[in-house]
């Protein structure tokens, strides 16, 4: 398999499972900490395609909305999936708006999560 991800996860014990997890079903995962670093990542034209990002929403910098809203306002249509322990309606609307393509609260299984 050759479907990259891009977790995008402040939470080292955290990121480090999804990057496991994920590698051990066949994606290549790449793991970065904050909102800047994934929107220079996800702008360098030099860099290989991501096929999904798994954004937190809470990050230090610019938070996971900022990244999806800054990523679509610039046309980049990559999917982008928000993993949040921000389970209020109100969030969940918010990320779908700014133009995530999904959004899982923490806690989440991981079949769940590749389901999606």
């Amino acid at each position: 398999m050759d479907e990259r991800v891009l977790v995008v996860e402040d939470e080292e014990h955290l990121a480090r499972g999804l990057a496991f997890n994920l590698e051990a079903e066949g994606y290549r995962v790449e793991l970065l900490e904050r909102g800047e670093a994934a929107l220079a990542r996800l702008s360098d034209p030099s860099a290989p395609a991501i096929d999904l990002v798994l954004l937190d929403v809470m990050l230090p910098g610019i938070s996971g909305y900022d990244v999806v809203s800054r990523l679509r306002k610039a046309d980049h249509r990559v999917p982008v999936l928000l993993l949040t322990a921000r389970d209020a309606a109100a969030d969940i609307v918010r990320g779908l708006d700014l133009g995530a393509d999904d959004y899982l609260t923490k806690p989440f299984s991981l079949p769940v999560l590749l389901a999606r």
